[in-house]
């Protein structure tokens, strides 16, 4: 069984910096391509970034790009988002998904919410104006 642990998220004003984490708790060794999703209210999921179980390969949502910043522990399974310059538009639920792949597809990532088997709970981030 795999479960997404989420920590971080709150609530902070425009342009301040906010960090979520995941990790990855599993009854059995594994590697995880991992990725970062968030919903508003009122509108669909969106991909956020995703990183793969090597962490050497990243991708960004262009809404995100330049502000947001993924890494990965790949011998801890924990991958955290450091959110810089925060906009009211951030203000969503951010919720990590995850892959278990193989040693052969270490470099793998998905950036669509439906090639996602395993999901956190969510962690909700504010921002105010």
């Amino acid at each position: 069984q795999v479960q997404l642990v989420e920590s971080g998220g709150g609530m902070v004003q425009d342009g301040d910096s906010l960090r979520v984490s995941c990790t990855v708790s599993a009854l059995s060794d594994g590697a995880y391509a991992m990725g970062w999703f968030r919903q508003a209210p009122g509108k669909e999921r969106e991909f956020v970034a995703a990183v793969s179980s090597s962490g050497g390969i990243i991708r960004y949502a262009d809404s995100v790009k330049g502000r947001f910043i993924v890494t990965k522990d790949s011998a801890k399974n924990t991958m955290s988002l450091q959110m810089n310059s925060l906009k009211p538009e951030d203000t969503a639920v951010y919720y990590c998904a995850a892959n278990s792949v193989g040693s052969g597809a270490a470099t793998y990532l998905w950036t669509r919410r439906y090639d996602y088997v395993y999901w956190g709970q969510g962690t909700q981030v504010t921002v105010s104006s």
